[in-house]
């Protein structure tokens, strides 16, 4: 019994000074420390399509096709055609093959996310490890790549938000398809026989149908 005595008040007496009260929940526990400005901008790095978040910097077409070389062709190939089981990058309409290829010329709606992407994610063996000038300058290389921009564009946070890429309209931003509020229920439950598909997405800009069966289920 005194061991276990002894071992309740050495545990009173480890929390009590984290402020740790018996009577209720502790004010602060005195832990940690507030985060700088510099350390939380460490952590702030999403680019929004407008640009909002880009850093400071800037990279050329020139300067990129060095460092695609040495940190990006291994996977993604000389000319962004993608090695092995790698994505390729670079294309234009390859959205409407029999096995449609989402490249960043064909698919990617804006360039800043291009960048978003690269900056947190990519070399693939050690991602977030590109320092802003040399992700501005693959961005700018891969844009090239697929035709998007010249061999003379210098991407930076003022002139990346601008470029259009060709595939920008053709996302539905607002989903067509009503909401359903259908509810399970045990007793009282709708004759199946009322149930009728009104409408389907039939002749509507949605998955073409010959992709699958929900095409012509889903009601509208």
């Amino acid at each position: 019994m005194s061991s276990w005595l002894s071992r309740l008040a050495l545990l009173a007496a480890i929390v009590l000074p984290l402020g740790v009260g018996l009577a209720g929940e502790p004010e602060r526990y005195n832990l940690g420390t507030v985060p700088t400005p510099q350390q939380i901008a460490g952590w702030s790095i999403a680019v929004r399509p407008d640009g909002q978040g880009l850093p400071e910097g800037r990279g050329s077409v020139k300067d990129g096709d060095e460092i695609y070389a040495t940190m990006c062709a291994a996977c993604h190939g000389t000319f962004g055609e993608g090695e092995g089981r790698y994505p390729k990058i670079a294309g234009e309409g390859t959205l409407t093959g029999d096995r449609p290829e989402a490249t960043v010329g064909s698919y990617w709606p804006y360039a800043t996310t291009l960048f978003d992407y690269i900056n947190r994610a990519m070399p693939f063996p050690s991602p977030h490890a590109l320092p802003a000038d040399q992700v501005y300058a693959v961005t700018a290389f891969v844009l090239n790549l697929n035709n998007v921009v010249g061999d003379d564009f210098v991407a930076d946070r003022n002139s990346l938000p601008k470029v259009k890429m060709p595939n920008r309209d053709g996302f539905m931003w607002k989903d067509p398809r009503p909401d359903t509020h259908d509810a399970a229920c045990m007793t009282n439950c709708r004759d199946p026989e009322d149930v009728k598909i009104t409408s389907t997405a039939e002749g509507k800009p949605l998955t073409p149908r010959t992709t699958g069966p929900l095409d012509t289920a889903m009601p509208q």
